[in-house]
């Protein structure tokens, strides 16, 4: 405790609007490490919410007190969530096993002494906490809330931590279909990806990046590893976070990949086949040489259940620029619920496998005479297959 109280005075000192060393040092706050601070009862505390029919709860509270005078300090404040009334073991997101957790931290968080919490978090900690089936979610619960603050140094380390008191209110809550993060995506754009047009039609100008096969993404963020293997025509590219987002992009200076740098040039490589590889929880960017043979493919077909297995489908080529071989290909079209699978127009060559689950439907790593990709939801969906390493997604429109 003493280590932590000297480390948060160290801290504090250098966030607090502090004299000069030159000055009287009798003028400088004497640090505290506080002990409670209050979270006001809001409006709703004498009524019941229906989380279903409310957008926020706004909540407010006292400063803890970390200096005798009460200077100011920039504290964190992290919102926490029980229907157990106790504060005991916190979910873990990241936890393969949370049995016994009482309590959820909110993900949202704030330096001011007031926020709105968002009903649609506060749905997803009770189920979290709860694990109710979707016809048995109870009619109204009480929760327990309370705040926790913190000193946040540059290394993200907490320093002078404490909750505040607890306030209880009754809610409605409703079914929440839990799920980790999607990958955090990021797109390909410019003179050597798909139509060259540098315009935002996915996946015509605009394609999507793959997760790394078999990576571990973060259950929570969804930072990990993207990758692309295909043909660069020397043309030169970017990566883009979003659609209409360059505020968030890799480019080139010099030799060095630069990232959020709005005055970066192209990523230019000598013409052949690369992987492109994104790490988004590193910031890290790589391009290297793709040293496997490759055959480029005149068309491919995706078959199935749909269509009684014929070879009347074929998909679109997304590589089209002069001088590029393209080895990624898309087609938009409804789907009924059953088995598809792709091939270059027989059987020589087909792509099948096992899928991952996402909230916008679900991508795999298909693989020669690989089982039947499975459709479990009827819909119009973008899909998009790459025929050198196997990647295919389902987009759910």
């Amino acid at each position: 405790m003493n280590k932590i109280f000297s480390n948060i005075m160290l801290f504090a000192a250098g966030v607090l609007s502090m004299t000069s060393c030159s000055d009287d040092r009798d003028s400088n706050p004497t640090l505290l490490q506080p002990t409670e601070f209050k979270l006001n009862a809001p409006s709703v505390a004498n009524g019941t919410v229906d989380l279903s029919r409310t957008e926020s709860i706004n909540l407010t509270w006292s400063q803890p007190q970390y200096t005798a005078d009460n200077a100011p300090v920039i504290a964190t404040y992290y919102v926490q969530v029980s229907t157990k009334g106790t504060f005991e073991k916190v979910y873990d997101i990241a936890a393969e096993d949370n049995t016994g957790a009482d309590y959820v931290t909110l993900e949202e968080t704030t330096t001011e002494c007031k926020t709105g919490i968002l009903a649609t978090s506060l749905a997803k900690a009770l189920q979290q906490l709860n694990v109710w089936e979707e016809n048995a979610v109870p009619g109204k619960v009480e929760l327990s809330i309370r705040l926790k603050a913190a000193v946040i140094d540059a290394g993200m380390n907490a320093f002078g931590e404490v909750v505040s008191n607890v306030i209880k209110i009754n809610a409605i809550p409703y079914y929440v279909e839990l799920k980790d993060a999607d990958p955090d995506w990021w797109y390909l754009i410019g003179g050597d990806i798909a139509d060259g047009k540098w315009a935002d039609d996915v996946p015509t100008s605009l394609f999507p990046m793959q997760p790394q096969k078999d990576y571990e993404f973060d259950k929570k963020t969804g930072d990990g590893e993207l990758v692309w293997t295909g043909y660069l025509a020397g043309n030169g590219f970017k990566l883009k976070k979003a659609p209409g987002d360059w505020d968030h992009q890799w480019g080139m200076n010099g030799s060095d990949f630069v990232e959020n740098d709005g005055g970066s040039g192209n990523i230019t490589m000598a013409p052949g086949y690369y992987t492109v590889t994104l790490n988004t929880g590193k910031h890290e960017l790589k391009v290297e040489p793709y040293a496997e043979s490759v055959t480029t493919r005149a068309q491919m077909y995706i078959l199935g259940d749909f269509n009684g297995w014929s070879q009347d489908t074929p998909m679109n080529p997304v590589t089209t620029v002069a001088g590029a071989d393209n080895h990624d290909w898309w087609i938009e079209m409804e789907l009924p619920a059953g088995g598809v699978k792709f091939n270059q127009g027989d059987w020589d060559f087909n792509i099948g496998g096992p899928v991952t689950t996402l909230s916008d439907g679900f991508y795999g790593y298909g693989t020669h005479n690989g089982e039947n990709i499975t459709i479990e939801t009827a819909g119009k969906y973008l899909i998009i297959l790459n025929d050198i390493t196997g990647y295919y997604r389902f987009i759910l429109k």
